[in-house]
């Protein structure tokens, strides 16, 4: 794992969170996640990036977070992640990765993302190319993780 990829996702996360959801995002301690990653949190974004660096990007969260932050996206209350809540929280989780994508190639990293895939449940195993490097994120609508496991498959431009 390239450690200088998971900023760029801290920093897109931080972004995106700000201007979607006027969230106040604060960053937990970095943990590393040897060996395959699992999910932890109840829904979990999963995208997979390619090109210059390659690897795999989740986001989790509860679905208690998951319903505030649709909510706040949607504009209307969500009690469950139906397909409505679902597609704004794929989206927001598009949004992050596409800015993190950006960013990685600003910094001579060319990538594309595929499309996402979402995911119920706690303890799935994901295959990871490398160890996962794991950020808690606080907001207030409650708590998220950012994992990142990527490599530079070749050398910056």
């Amino acid at each position: 794992m390239e450690v200088k990829f998971i900023d760029l996702f801290i920093r897109a996360g931080f972004t995106v969170l700000a201007q979607v959801v006027s969230a106040s995002p604060e960053r937990g301690q970095l943990s590393l996640r040897s060996g395959n990653t699992f999910t932890s949190q109840e829904l979990t974004t999963v995208l997979d990036v390619n090109g210059m660096a390659e690897g795999v990007a989740l986001c989790g969260m509860s679905d208690v977070t998951a319903s505030k932050i649709a909510a706040q996206m949607l504009g209307q209350d969500v009690d469950e992640i139906d397909e409505l809540a679902s597609s704004a929280l794929g989206e927001l989780a598009n949004m992050i990765t596409g800015n993190a994508t950006t960013y990685l190639e600003a910094a001579g990293y060319t990538c594309d993302i595929t499309p996402l895939s979402l995911i119920r449940g706690i303890d799935v195993q994901i295959t990871t190319i490398c160890p996962a490097l794991v950020v808690p994120v606080g907001t207030q609508y409650g708590k998220a993780e950012i994992n990142v496991a990527l490599i530079a498959t070749v050398g910056r431009q």
